[in-house]
């Protein structure tokens, strides 16, 4: 699976982009602020129609587009895949307003799959990708939030259904909150009843999912992370729901775990599912009074624990470098065994971060992926025969071009 050519207007700061793309390791030199890191965010996004690193979509739009009578940007790639050829195109245009586009004015986004308008769910399957970014250390050390974005993101790229769970999810999360604020003044609780059975249902879904997914992921990291720290660490990730699923004093609940695929989560989402609308109940009053929704997979935690440790608490620097490299290293292990294929690998910057040991595991991961596309502001962080197998390109100022190696 590769990306055989992508194109770009109005993406950030490339105004205009076309090229074909190598099958293999790709190399994109550059100094900072010059569009390194948006190329690799724009594979991202066209194969997940999701953005890392922007709060809004029309964020991604270049700002000399608002110039234009409709401001827009667009994304176009051919994904080769099983020798079948996948054309994806993703327009995202801003609406106006008295003739000129407002910060918060809507922005309409526009799928087509081989020329044809499809929905975001649709892009399921296409392609996969697997993004490394210095900041990854921050799934370990930052706040939840960024931690259910990542299990969100990686189960958006192979279960059309979770992502249409988690859309209607939040919706349902957003209006029941919006209707809690308003019975502080008039209360009437049996107006939540409608929204609490639609958040049980679909919050049951994903904490599922989550569920099995972090399982996956330990399969991987408890192989990974001992190699990366000489056998010395021992890495288990746990998913931590705020509802809790098992058995407690006094209490008959017993949930039935693991998971072994969608077909297989039924009888588990209906056990959570119980428990959800079990321990929300009595949540209803507090929740009135502070307005807000105390219990869901919006609540939820990731945490990270090596050798009995939490390290989003206790962990060094080091550790939670190691930790966050070590779980990336295990989605793409993760994807590879749920699709079949090794993903599209963007790698920001990543090399220079790394000690020696981690950089030759690194460069073992590469060297059995199809297609690698790495970004550096130093050619030299690369040895000579890894650069010679790869297609060297300079980045400048949001346009890219051949890069030739100076020689000894």
């Amino acid at each position: 699976m590769y990306l055989k050519s992508l194109s770009l207007v109005n993406f950030r700061n490339y105004v205009r982009l076309e090229m074909d793309l190598s099958p293999h390791i790709t190399v994109l030199q550059g100094d900072n602020a010059q569009g390194k890191t948006n190329f690799l965010e724009s594979i991202y996004y066209l194969v997940t129609a999701n953005s890392p690193r922007a709060e809004a979509d029309r964020q991604l739009i270049n700002w000399l587009a608002d110039e234009d009578v409709i401001p827009y940007a667009r994304l176009v790639g051919q994904v080769v895949r099983q020798e079948t050829t996948t054309q994806i195109e993703i327009t995202l245009i801003k609406n106006q307003q008295t003739g000129k586009v407002a910060e918060n004015s809507a922005l309409r986004k526009a799928i087509r799959i081989n020329g044809v308008n499809r929905r975001v769910t649709d892009l399921v399957g296409k392609a996969h990708v697997a993004l490394f970014l210095p900041q990854d250390i921050q799934l370990v050390d930052g706040p939840p939030d960024g931690r259910r974005r990542y299990l969100d993101a990686l189960l958006c790229q192979i279960d059309p259904r979770y992502y249409r769970a988690l859309q209607k999810y939040s919706q349902v999360a957003y209006q029941r909150n919006h209707l809690l604020r308003l019975l502080r003044e008039h209360e009437d609780p049996e107006q939540l009843l409608f929204w609490d059975r639609q958040l049980v249902e679909e919050g049951a879904y994903l904490i599922s999912r989550r569920r099995w997914l972090v399982d996956r992921l330990n399969e991987f990291t408890g192989q990974i992370h001992p190699r990366l720290t000489g056998q010395e660490e021992h890495l288990k990730l746990q998913y931590c729901p705020s509802v809790r699923l098992e058995e407690e004093a006094g209490g008959g609940y017993q949930l039935a775990m693991p998971l072994d695929g969608v077909a297989d989560t039924r009888p588990e989402v209906g056990h959570i599912a119980q428990a959800f609308a079990t321990q929300l109940a009595p949540l209803r009053r507090e929740e009135i009074e502070r307005g807000t929704s105390l219990l869901g997979p919006h609540r939820d935690d990731l945490r990270f624990w090596v050798n009995g440790v939490d390290m989003t608490i206790y962990g060094s620097r080091g550790q939670q470098r190691t930790i966050a490299l070590a779980t990336k290293l295990a989605e793409v292990e993760w994807l590879h065994q749920e699709t079949g294929e090794i993903p599209i690998l963007l790698l920001d910057d990543m090399i220079s971060e790394l000690d020696a040991a981690r950089r030759r595991y690194l460069l073992e991961t590469l060297n059995r992926a199809q297609q690698v596309i790495i970004t550096t502001t130093d050619i030299g962080d690369y040895a000579a025969d890894f650069l010679q197998q790869a297609c060297l390109l300079r980045v400048w100022q949001g346009r890219i071009e051949p890069l030739a190696l100076e020689k000894a």
